[in-house]
C-alpha cells in the first residue's frame, strides 16, 4: 500500500512539475510515421516516433524561416 502512495505521490509531482509541451508537427508526423511503420514491417510505434520527431524538426525550421522573414520584411526593397 504504501509502495503505491509513493508512486501516486511521485506520478503526482511530476505532472505538476510538467510544463506545456509544443507539440506542432509531432501529432502529423506520428500518424504518417506510424502509418509508415505498420506497412513496412508492422513497426507502427517506432514509426510513430520517428515521425513525431521528424515532424517536430520541420515545424521548428518552419517557425524559425518565418521569423527571419518577419525580421527582414521591413528591410525588403519592395516594402514602400
Amino acid at each position: 500500500m504504501k509502495l503505491i502512495i509513493a508512486y501516486s505521490c511521485v506520478a503526482l509531482s511530476v505532472i505538476a512539475i510538467a510544463g506545456p509541451a509544443e507539440a506542432k508537427g509531432c501529432l502529423t508526423g506520428a500518424v504518417v510515421g506510424g502509418a509508415a511503420g505498420h506497412y513496412a514491417g508492422h513497426h507502427g510505434l517506432i514509426g510513430a516516433a520517428a515521425g513525431c520527431v521528424i515532424g517536430r524538426h520541420e515545424a521548428r525550421k518552419h517557425e524559425l524561416e518565418q521569423r527571419q522573414g518577419d525580421r527582414d520584411y521591413p528591410n525588403n526593397p519592395t516594402y514602400r
